[in-house]
């Protein structure tokens, strides 16, 4: 009977474990199947840019087979419930895969209603919907207050409520309105980002941007009628813009298997990405509850791991010393605005030093926005 492999989600990590799974077992009896809910697979760095016009969202989505190999099968289904004790995926409709070996490779989802009145009161860009509506609003807007932030720790990739806060400001430089915009970014801890290096790289940048800075800043409610946002800390601020990244938790699925914590996050081995308590069980990406950006990066170098590990166990071979674990690395782009952008390259041990910004790294970075389809999902970086 052949090894079964079930990969719970089609995004990056997903699709990337899928497809290195099949190269490294291509002669051995396997069945490996990616369950994705819509079939669909998203460049979600994307949204960044699309409030400004400066991308489409046509551009941003491809049919998820056409990303894996053809030794992987694809299953689009909503699976809503992990059977660890039977060991099969069970979605609502009746539908069931079994398996051997499990990935989850779920992403994380946006819960604005976690802050009442955030949903009616604010604006974000972490959806394709979501960030044309932002861009809209920014089109109609005349002047005034604009309060950009974050509404809960952690979130999906990072860097980008200051990426989109600095070309927001460039934005607004060059269509002659900055003058006439007060722009305002909170942060719920004491700096303007987690990591503290990144955060002393930042500050001065927003100084010189002329942007104030709130820190402690954890939204409890928003008041759509008038138009203010209150902090858990007892801050108010008024907007006539609110841009606010909504708190995330994990996929649902996760919950519902009794598998994660109280926001969602399955509990996960920081070296060998295992699901704590769960045989040839592993979580990468978003899914995780690691001390790492949940962006599709870490899941691009955790998905690399992933398959080292499941392959090893299923030829029986051993893995190369150092193979295998993963050690917290991480490597982005930071667009710090007028067509710069910066890099943050990280892991556990050694946190990043960006360097200065500089127009090759902005160029860097659209170059890996274009190649994105034909590099990382098949496994080639």
């Amino acid at each position: 009977m052949p090894a079964r492999i079930a990969i719970l989600g089609g995004g990056v990590g997903g699709t990337l474990a899928a497809n290195l799974l099949a190269r490294k077992l291509k002669d051995q009896d396997v069945q490996i199947t990616v369950a994705d809910r819509t079939g669909k697979h998203v460049y979600q760095p994307g949204w960044l840019y699309l409030p400004f016009g400066a991308e489409s969202e046509r551009n941003l989505v491809r049919n998820e087979r056409s990303l894996l190999d053809k030794r992987v099968n694809l299953i689009v289904e909503d699976f809503s419930r992990i059977d660890m004790e039977r060991r099969l995926l069970v979605a609502e409709s009746g539908a069931a895969l079994p398996f051997d070996y499990l990935v989850i490779a779920t992403g994380s989802r946006n819960t604005p209603e976690d802050v009442p009145g955030l949903a009616e009161g604010a604006y974000h860009f972490y959806s394709a919907e979501a960030a044309t509506q932002l861009g809209q609003a920014l089109r109609d807007f005349q002047g005034g207050t604009i309060v950009l932030g974050v509404g809960g720790l952690p979130h999906r990739c990072p860097p980008a409520p200051l990426e989109f806060l600095l070309l927001l400001d460039a934005d607004l430089r060059r269509s002659g309105k900055r003058e006439s915009v007060n722009l305002v970014y909170t942060y719920p801890i004491g700096r303007p980002f987690t990591i503290e290096t990144v955060s002393d790289f930042i500050t001065p940048v927003l100084e010189e941007r002329g942007v104030t800075v709130e820190t402690f800043f954890n939204p409890e409610t928003v008041d759509p009628q008038q138009k203010q946002i209150l902090s858990l800390e007892g801050t108010t601020l008024d907007y006539d813009l609110l841009i606010m990244i909504p708190p995330h938790r994990g996929a649902e699925v996760i919950s519902a298997s009794g598998i994660g914590d109280e926001q969602g996050w399955a509990p996960t081995d920081r070296h060998t990405l295992a699901v704590q308590g769960l045989e040839r069980v592993y979580a990468i990406g978003d899914a995780t509850d690691l001390p790492v950006s949940k962006s599709g990066s870490a899941a691009h170098f955790q998905a690399k791991v992933v398959a080292e590990r499941i392959a090893a166990e299923i030829t029986g071979k051993p893995l190369d010393e150092g193979a295998g674990l993963y050690n917290g690395h991480v490597m982005c782009f930071l667009e710090t605005g007028n067509e710069q952008a910066t890099t943050l390259n990280f892991d556990y041990d050694h946190p990043p030093e960006p360097p200065r910004p500089s127009r090759i790294y902005h160029y860097e970075k659209m170059l890996f926005n274009r190649t994105y389809w034909y590099i990382v999902p098949k496994g080639i970086v």
